[in-house]
């Protein structure tokens, strides 16, 4: 009996959040057995392309990438790995799968588009409540009356990402091969790790202005050892303009206090892969990571690092308290505030709200970790108990399975019609 065709269109080849989440999904469902799966590879923004390539344990994909007809007979499952207006029902069952949203609201075109698939997977329940809480009035322009109320029609099942044990997981000093920090003096680093996009001050998604900023004000002045701040950072592709234009950022910034004492910040603007990101965030000066981030869908550089067992401190709202909680993590208290026109765009609009950080809790937190560190780390370390027992790879393959055999109906097959062989009587011959 043949298998039922699977084709997912996402973009697995590509470095970035979404292709990372891809290649996992894909492998889950590979590793099912139960499915021909064909990969239709897009493009994600600006990020770079040819993970697989660089990446010899992923070149496998490449083997199910589609053929130039695979139009030709419907699949009986379509998934697509993207954002919901994007949205098509290719298939006989269809499976809608997006990171989800970083605000409160979106656009109703994103509604209407989960409402197009047969069912939705998001990677926290933050998305899936605000997804499940929207609903538009669409009015007719003529009359200006409503016509139609846009609301959630179809499910949405929360499918986390996973974190790679193999890989993320705590390593000695003597095993950091790549990352080397002899230019950095200070022993004890924030690391920070995401990109640093549109927007003005205090209205990147990621709010990395806000973080350098609050990291100048908790450290300024005065004498002795002070920590530094790690920017793990681009603007969309690792570049020379990308590396100056942060650069700049940083140097506006810093340049508002005068001649005041400032700590350092020192920038990482390559691209790293899987393994090196590990070591960097087990690196011995490497002592927490901090994300002041305004919103996240699921925020996987928090999950991985989580597994080193040192302290995290974060925005206390979006994706990723799903996986962080005021037990483990230092949470930032803060305000919802409307999305600056700055930062809007097709995906993000003015009418939602997302985090800002309290910038007293910030600078009180920074210090706080700083200073009185050991007993963070004691707490820190039972995040990483917590992650591998229930946000692995191995259990969000798991969920992917459970969730395909529950949803996917069971489709009828094609096979070889095999006729009994009868026995005939022996005819005489006249």
């Amino acid at each position: 009996m043949s298998k039922p065709r699977f084709v997912i269109s996402c973009p697995f080849d590509t470095y970035s959040g979404y292709g990372a989440r891809s290649r996992d999904i894909v492998k889950a469902i590979i590793e099912s057995d139960k499915y021909k799966v064909e990969l239709l590879s897009q493009r994600w923004g600006e990020t770079s392309w040819g993970f697989c390539n660089d990446h010899p344990e992923w070149t496998f994909l490449n083997n199910h990438v589609v053929t130039q007809d695979w139009q030709k007979t419907q699949p009986e499952v379509w998934m697509q790995i993207t954002i919901p207006n994007e949205f098509t029902p290719v298939g006989k069952f269809n499976i809608g799968c997006t990171a989800g949203i970083e605000a409160t609201a979106c656009k109703a075109e994103w509604i209407e588009g989960l409402n197009r698939m047969n069912t939705n997977w998001v990677s926290s329940n933050f998305a899936k409540k605000t997804f499940e809480e929207m609903s538009y009035d669409k009015t007719d322009p003529r009359t200006k009356q409503v016509i139609q109320k846009i609301k959630l029609e179809k499910p949405v099942e929360v499918i986390f990402e996973g974190a790679d044990l193999s890989t993320y997981k705590t390593i000695k000093s003597s095993e950091i091969k790549t990352i080397d920090f002899k230019d950095i003096n200070e022993e004890f680093c924030y690391l920070f790790v995401g990109h640093w996009m549109s927007g003005a001050f205090g209205h990147d998604r990621k709010n990395v202005g806000v973080l350098v900023k609050s990291f100048f004000d908790a450290f300024k002045g005065g004498i002795g050892k002070k920590p530094a701040l790690i920017l793990k950072s681009s603007m969309g592709v690792a570049s020379y303009i990308s590396r100056e234009a942060i650069l700049d950022k940083i140097k506006l910034i810093r340049d508002s206090y005068g001649d005041i004492k400032l700590p350092n910040i020192y920038l990482l603007n390559g691209e790293f892969d899987d393994s090196e990101m590990n070591e960097l965030y087990n690196h011995p000066k490497v002592k927490a990571m901090v994300s002041f981030t305004k919103g996240e869908g699921y925020g996987r550089p928090l999950l991985e690092f989580g597994l080193t067992g040192k302290p995290i401190i974060a925005s206390g709202w979006s994706g990723h308290t799903d996986f962080l909680n005021t037990t483990n993590s230092v949470l930032l208290a803060g305000t919802l505030e409307n999305v600056h026109q700055s930062a809007a765009n097709n995906w993000l609009i003015e009418d939602a709200k997302w985090f800002q950080v309290n910038p007293q809790n910030a600078v009180s937190s920074l210090k706080e970790v700083y200073k009185h560190y050991k007993k963070y780390l004691t707490r820190s370390r039972k995040q990483k108990q917590y992650v591998k027992d229930n946000f692995s790879w191995e259990k969000m393959r798991d969920l992917v399975n459970n969730k395909l055999s529950t949803q996917v109906p069971e489709f009828a097959s094609q096979v070889e019609l095999k006729l009994p062989k009868l026995k005939l009587p022996k005819l005489n011959k006249i």
